[in-house]
């Protein structure tokens, strides 16, 4: 599915610890799980990649391939990214505020679900401002909007 086809690309995740919590759910065993072949497929993409989660409060990880940082260190996640060999995805709204404000982020992938919430913490931080040049936008059947955005500085 299209989800499958935009992450085949990650090496490494950068998790909030919050995202993290949501995101472990893929390190289970799915043998005795009646899941779509693109669920399955997500899931094995899910578990082989590095994973490093920014908490001051989580005590260990929960999944393989998983360290913790307690800091986010905007130097240390430059060379990460200078010495990776495949993309990098930064997750979570916190995280992804250090990130951007650190210059590290190349782009933006906004899903717009078809839901008022009415809360939450924003998409973007204050005092963050970058041109984006849009990549993708794409519909589906179901509400859901996907953007795909290049970050121009």
């Amino acid at each position: 599915g299209y989800i499958n086809d935009l992450t085949s690309s990650f090496g490494t995740y950068l998790n909030g610890r919050k995202m993290y919590d949501a995101m472990v759910f893929w390190e289970q065993d799915y043998g005795a799980h009646d899941l779509p072949q693109f669920s399955l497929d997500y899931a094995r993409m899910w578990q082989a990649v590095e994973k490093i989660v920014y908490s001051r409060t989580l005590a260990e990880p929960r999944s393989a391939r998983t360290r913790i940082e307690r800091e986010f260190d905007p130097d240390a996640v430059q060379r990460l990214k200078a010495d990776a060999e495949r993309d990098m995805s930064i997750n979570g709204p916190g995280l992804a505020a250090h990130a951007l404000r650190a210059g590290l982020v190349d782009e933006v992938q906004m899903f717009v679900h078809p839901v008022i919430v009415g809360g939450g913490k924003r998409f973007f931080p204050d005092g963050v401002r970058s041109d984006l040049e849009l990549i993708e936008e794409r519909a589906f059947s179901n509400g859901l909007v996907t953007v795909r955005y290049a970050v121009r500085g």
